[in-house]
């Protein structure tokens, strides 16, 4: 075997790093901004905005096997990930502005193109979404190699995240603040734009090391690799968890900001507090597991990012200063839980690859993508209900009953799902001795059958 050949080059890793934050950067302002653009901009009914969130979430969740089932079917002179995203990454950014186009019309009008733009933008969003995870599994055989791609996957995300949060208030007020609805058109062209060009380049600069099988892998055995993989099934419990967290939050920021602290030029401080803990946490990350257990890290990481999302709503929510410190560490809690669990995702693959004999990278982290969809879309339904219920209408004034409520959904929803993402991790038992097995085998049957580029 060549291992040079597997040695993943740093232009590589920092291309893959850049074109997932501008993934982000375009998925975390549709998270944080498009049901208030519904609800506050163009007058659509909260309920009906929910409404139409939730579909268009739940079709998008179902299009992710899907979409990982063509991925791993493709056979193309770029590979089975990249052509999607050197030619798919454009249509991202036309779909994007699109959804932030407001169309002068009825009401009625506006629904109905409020609805079709969004279900085509997640639809869009995925067949580059799917791409651009599982690229990290085939960029070498060297589960080291990997693990850093995935950590700089991990970090850019996170940076994409920091700038959507950050840097989108200040660009909003450029154009007219958060109530002006142009300042989200020309917000929408720059993340796009910025996000398409990076993911371009991501599929022009990486190389997939690991080849696919010759022969194209049937709808049922892409099942089986799913059905048959218990380790996965569980993993999938603990990232739908893990996803929900960070959605939920995403989701509710800009209504916490305003509602509960008082002004939306919190969320860049929130933002700060987020890059600081996640990163911080990212980095820490493979210390810890160099010298801990992956599950022990993990349960000891959920514990205590419980008791530091709990902590603000029971001492006092409307203190900023309080709120951001243990946000933050909540946040850092949140990044150590994101590497080890997609470090799992990638064990996972190459347990089934020894137990059917071929590779499916596109439809396992298919599951991911699909998970955080599905934790999106829930946590997307809990805001809807808690607007309903909270009688919440747009440009209402501050109430107790809002900031309780807000602050109940950014604080203790979180805490609660942490302890229930120790749960399906308790009974994963894909330790550190059988994977070395796995590896063993896998670099012994490439080796012999040579299909490392």
């Amino acid at each position: 075997m060549d291992n040079n050949n597997n040695e993943v080059k740093f232009v590589e890793k920092i291309t893959y790093s850049t074109g997932i934050l501008g993934q982000n950067l375009i998925y975390n302002m549709m998270a944080m901004y498009i049901l208030f653009y519904f609800t506050d901009i163009l007058s659509i009914p909260a309920s009906i905005a929910s409404v139409i969130i939730i579909i268009a979430s739940l079709w998008d969740a179902v299009n992710d096997p899907i979409m990982g089932m063509i991925a791993d079917n493709t056979r193309s002179r770029w590979g089975k990930f990249r052509p999607y995203l050197i030619f798919g990454s454009f249509l991202i950014g036309i779909i994007t502005i699109l959804c932030f186009s407001n169309v002068s019309s009825s009401l009625n009008i506006k629904i109905a193109y409020a609805a079709i733009t969004y279900i085509l933008w997640g639809m869009i969003f995925t067949s580059c979404d799917i791409p651009i995870w599982a690229l990290s599994s085939v960029v070498s055989s060297k589960s080291k190699e990997r693990d850093q791609q995935i950590t700089f996957g991990k970090v850019g995300a996170t940076i994409g995240v920091v700038i959507s949060s950050v840097l989108s208030v200040p660009i909003l007020n450029l154009f007219g603040g958060e109530r002006a609805s142009k300042a989200y058109f020309y917000l929408a062209i720059i993340f796009a734009g910025v996000g398409c060009i990076l993911m371009f380049f991501t599929g022009i600069f990486s190389r997939e090391r690991i080849k696919p099988n010759v022969n194209k892998i049937s709808f049922k055995e892409n099942i089986k690799t799913i059905i048959f993989n218990k380790p996965l099934l569980l993993l999938m419990i603990a990232l739908f968890i893990v996803n929900f967290i960070n959605s939920i939050r995403q989701s509710v920021q800009i209504y916490f900001a305003v509602y509960t602290w008082g002004n939306a030029n919190y969320m860049t401080l929130i933002g700060l507090s987020l890059v600081i803990g996640m990163l911080f946490g990212m980095i820490i990350s493979p210390f810890l597991l160099s010298k801990f257990k992956k599950r022990n890290v993990y349960f000891i990481t959920c514990i205590c990012a419980c008791i530091v999302s709990a902590a603000p709503y029971f001492i006092d929510y409307s203190n900023v200063t309080l709120g951001l410190i243990l946000i933050g560490l909540s946040f850092l809690f949140s990044g150590i839980a994101m590497i080890i669990t997609t470090s799992m995702l990638v064990d996972t693959i190459d347990y089934a690859e020894v137990q059917n004999n071929f590779r499916s990278e596109g439809i396992v982290f298919s599951m991911n993508t699909f998970l955080t969809k599905l934790g999106a879309t829930i946590s997307r339904l809990i805001l809807g209900v808690s607007l309903v219920v909270l009688k919440y209408v747009e440009n209402a004034p501050r109430t107790p009953r809002l900031q309780s409520g807000f602050s109940f959904m950014v604080y203790i929803i979180p805490a609660i799902a942490f302890l229930l993402a120790i749960i399906p991790i308790y009974f994963y038992k894909l330790d550190e001795v059988e994977l070395k097995k796995i590896k063993s085998i896998l670099e012994n049957r490439r080796v012999e059958d040579g299909s490392n580029a």
